[in-house]
């Protein structure tokens, strides 16, 4: 899939995701506009991105494409801790 239908197609499942899924009590909704991509890749026939939005929840979400498949995968994580260990 080329890069940028593949970026568009991960800002549409994650707006419709984070909408569906909100706090109807924070009464937020988020557009594409809220939704930004931290890193991507793509290798061969599939795509990667790691993609977060401007609402401050510390979520994040992993798009995964499948060329051969032609499938795509979501997973949402939720940061829980950031610290260094030496």
């Amino acid at each position: 899939m080329p890069g940028d239908k593949f970026i568009k197609l991960c800002k549409e499942i994650v707006v419709k995701y984070f909408n569906e899924h909100a706090d109807v009590t924070d009464k937020k909704k988020i557009t594409e506009d809220d939704v930004f991509v931290v890193w991507s890749c793509k290798a061969l026939q599939n795509n990667k991105a790691l993609v977060s939005t401007t609402v401050s929840d510390g979520m994040y979400y992993e798009i995964t494409h499948n060329g051969d498949k032609q499938e795509t995968y979501f997973d949402a994580y939720k940061k829980w801790e950031n610290f260094c260990v030496k």
